[in-house]
């Protein structure tokens, strides 16, 4: 399974088991999540522990932050809030903009960034193979580890259909630069959707001839030790340190 996302590098970070990395990230986001927004300084200081966690695992920070603009499209929705919103009013280089909406959009982006960090993190520092088997041992259910593993296998298979279809398209002429040629980029899509389709129906009947049960075989392998799961708790306890300290402030 390919991770594009995934950086071979040797850290700590790397060597945890995947379970315990995704249930520090979980909590950890959960914490940021519930975190009021008035709450500057706390957000300062899951920045910090972001940084830290980086450096430990050696992800530089250009990686993080040029695939960090995947979250663009809800900085440019946080961007409209003071604008739009309601209630009082603060003037700011001649402009006239919300309070409730300048919370609102500090709220998007400072939440919706750590969370998008802490998720390429976890990306950078585990392999797609593992953050499944993770899901696994957290007795994810069957068929959603399932169903992902699938996706994952035929994701490239899928992409090699769709850039062969496209290479076909430009050899007859379809440039999808010209709107008035969109038919034919709409008719490759149902054309890959129902060939995906067949596909699935027979890898499945294949899978069941081979004595597929429901259920994929078991290679997960031993759970994570306690000493990882120490080791891995420093993260949402620190957040959630910082949290309570600035409320507590």
């Amino acid at each position: 399974m390919n991770n594009s996302l995934h950086l071979n590098r040797e850290s700590p970070i790397h060597r945890l088991s995947p379970e315990v990395k995704i249930v520090a990230v979980l909590l950890f986001t959960i914490v940021v999540v519930v975190t009021p927004r008035e709450e500057f300084a706390a957000f300062a200081g899951y920045a910090v522990l972001i940084a830290i966690v980086a450096a430990l695992a050696r992800v530089p920070a250009g990686w993080l932050l040029k695939r960090a603009t995947i979250e663009l499209p809800f900085v440019l929705l946080a961007v409209v809030l003071p604008f739009a919103g309601h209630g009082e009013r603060v003037e700011w280089l001649g402009m006239s903009l919300s309070v409730e909406g300048l919370y609102g959009a500090w709220n998007i982006f400072a939440k919706g960034t750590l969370g998008v960090l802490a998720s390429l993190l976890l990306a950078a520092t585990t392999t797609t193979r593992d953050l499944i088997v993770g899901l696994d041992r957290l007795r994810c259910p069957d068929v959603i580890t399932q169903i992902m593993t699938f996706m994952v296998r035929y994701l490239d298979v899928l992409a090699d259909d769709a850039r062969r279809m496209r290479i076909a398209r430009l050899a007859r002429g379809y440039d999808p630069r010209f709107l008035w040629q969109v038919k034919a980029f709409a008719v490759g899509i149902g054309a890959l959707f129902l060939r995906s389709y067949e596909r699935g129906e027979r890898v499945y009947l294949a899978m069941l001839s081979r004595g597929y049960a429901g259920r994929m075989p078991v290679t997960v392998g031993a759970p994570a030790p306690a000493a990882e799961w120490v080791l891995s708790a420093a993260l949402p306890v620190a957040s959630a340190g910082i949290a309570v300290t600035a409320l507590l402030a």
